[in-house]
């Protein structure tokens, strides 16, 4: 079995993609989930190229180096905590990776800090951010349920969180709508 770990891979439209990609170039994939394929067998050179082409059109990445796999394992791991998962965390961020990607999270957030140029918990901060976004603007959830959904101790740490970030509170945002959602390859 051959794992390849795949950069902006963060969405089940992502995988479609991938997916579909797989098939009309003919490898064969046992799964493909965010940000990884595996694969039954090794792709040939040829093969690999031409995924690393096909792949790259359509806006992703192969990632080669260990610490650029990891990087995107601990990115994909938070998107989904965040954005997949529709009940709350049931343990701190910083279990829940060591767990999920078992290693030493100290580890983890000294690399992500080194190589993204800022913390695993901003990160996280910005995709909850995000999250908060998209379930204003869908408007079917209030403030109070939001936050709740997101783990947020109260209504008003989640406003101060969301205006620190955005530059507005969670109600300018949902009425103005001025401030679009980025893209969350893009957070």
């Amino acid at each position: 079995m051959t794992t390849i770990f795949v950069k902006n891979m963060v969405c089940n439209r992502c995988i479609l993609v991938v997916k579909d990609t797989l098939d009309t170039i003919g490898i064969a994939s046992k799964e493909v989930k965010l940000g990884e394929i595996i694969l039954e067998h090794s792709p040939s050179a040829p093969q690999y190229k031409e995924l690393n082409t096909a792949l790259t059109e359509v806006g992703f990445e192969i990632l080669d180096t260990k610490k650029s796999q990891l990087i995107e394992r601990i990115k994909n791991t938070i998107i989904s905590i965040v954005h997949h998962q529709d009940n709350k965390l049931k343990t701190n961020l910083s279990d829940a990776l060591s767990r999920t990607l078992n290693m030493d999270y100290n580890y983890l957030s000294s690399l992500f800090s080194e190589i993204e140029g800022l913390t695993i918990e901003k990160y996280f901060i910005a995709q909850k951010i995000e999250k908060v976004k998209e379930l204003l603007v869908y408007d079917e959830c209030s403030l109070s349920e939001i936050a709740e959904r997101l783990n947020y101790s109260s209504v008003a740490y989640l406003s101060n969180q969301f205006k620190k970030v955005t530059g507005l509170s969670p109600t300018n945002f949902k009425n103005t709508r001025a401030a679009k959602r980025k893209p969350l390859d893009q957070v």
